[in-house]
């Protein structure tokens, strides 16, 4: 059916976000394949699980037989790609899960794109679409006064998870160049929004904020990132699959320039208004600051002055006004935290900030954040 889309990784925060956005605004039938790895979670999706327009198929991306089951069974006039590792600290702990996912996985859906694009009669070829959802972190690291990322800014990265996604666009990129397969790329600022696993910056902090758990920051603090909220990117790759020139890339960006520091100490006051009675107020108390880890990016900044011209295409939130809904999301889904916060994940947490400058044994900060 031309009209159904395949969203790989789609249990994921910004798969998620997607799927429920699409179903909401374009309301053409949707095929999740996961493979619900530690932060793909089936809940996030729970309120449209009984929709006639929605299929869950779980499936690792790497099992080729698996993806053309689902391409024969549904025939999807466009492939989504958003599965990927892509938890930076993770990446430098163990990069074979992101070669393997990243680049491998990539590959394989390419090549089971090819084959099924290629069997597809002339009409259905001239609309299918295959979207790769990448990152701002293969370009590399900018410094303060360089000018923003744009689409034909060289690419290097500095991380096994930026070096892994860069492999995978260059492989997207040399699909259509070599095959014709009808591709496009994004390339996205750093997402926040609801249902983000908590290892990343902003839900680890409002978690650990109402906790009264030290808020461990990198470093001094002053590495700056473009935030995106993820309901903002949902809609631009919406927009990019629809309207976007097969074989180009557009970069999605939030034009919210934050070092890490401030980005936390607005959380902080935003927990101070909203959850007075915690156990630590002020909450910026909290903040303390760790070794920075390898490889760590100055900044990122995305120019998307090309998808705004082109297709019309402008982030509807602010930063702060974003952020505010995240954090009131947080606030009201106790039980999802509960959940995603059992077992793997206080693991993992615990294993990797025990080596940071013992920050979650509440060691001092370097400086009086108050």
């Amino acid at each position: 059916m031309e009209d159904t889309i395949l969203v790989t990784g789609g249990a994921g925060f910004i798969g998620s976000n997607f799927i429920l956005a699409w179903l909401s605004t374009r309301g053409t039938p949707v095929i999740n394949l996961d493979k619900l790895t530690y932060a793909g979670n089936l809940r996030n999706l729970e309120s449209v699980a009984g929709d006639p327009r929605y299929r869950f198929v779980h499936a690792d991306i790497l099992d080729r037989e698996a993806v053309r089951q689902v391409l024969a069974d549904y025939r999807p006039g466009a492939m989504v790609h958003l599965a990927a590792e892509s938890h930076v600290d993770r990446s430098i702990r163990g990069p074979d899960d992101f070669v393997r996912t990243n680049v491998n996985g990539t590959f394989a859906l390419l090549e089971e794109a090819r084959a099924y694009w290629s069997d597809l009669g002339s009409s259905s070829r001239s609309r299918f679409r295959f979207l790769h959802v990448s990152t701002d972190e293969v370009y590399g690291s900018l410094a303060a006064d360089d000018t923003p990322f744009c689409e034909v800014t060289p690419y290097q990265p500095n991380s096994p998870y930026s070096a892994t996604k860069a492999a995978s666009d260059h492989l997207v990129r040399a699909y259509h160049h070599t095959y014709g397969l009808p591709v496009l790329t994004t390339n996205c600022s750093n997402n926040y929004g609801p249902y983000q696993f908590p290892e990343k910056l902003i839900p680890l902090i409002i978690l650990n904020g109402r906790s009264g758990k030290p808020l461990p920051i990198y470093g001094d603090g002053r590495n700056v990132r473009d935030w995106l909220y993820v309901g903002d990117h949902c809609e631009a790759v919406r927009i990019v699959l629809a309207g976007g020139v097969p074989g180009h890339t557009y970069n999605i960006g939030g034009r919210n320039e934050k070092p890490n520091i401030e980005v936390v100490e607005t959380i902080c006051s935003i927990l101070d208004e909203l959850c007075p009675a915690d156990p630590v107020m002020p909450h910026r108390k909290l903040i303390r600051f760790v070794e920075d880890r390898p490889g760590h990016d100055r900044r990122y900044a995305i120019d998307a002055s090309k998808i705004e011209r082109e297709l019309g295409w402008k982030p509807g939130e602010t930063f702060e006004s974003g952020l505010r809904k995240t954090i009131r999301w947080y606030l009201e889904h106790a039980a999802w935290i509960e959940e995603v916060s059992s077992g793997s994940y206080r693991q993992w947490i615990e294993t990797h900030y025990s080596t940071r400058a013992s920050a979650l044994a509440g060691s001092p900060s370097r400086k009086d954040p108050s």
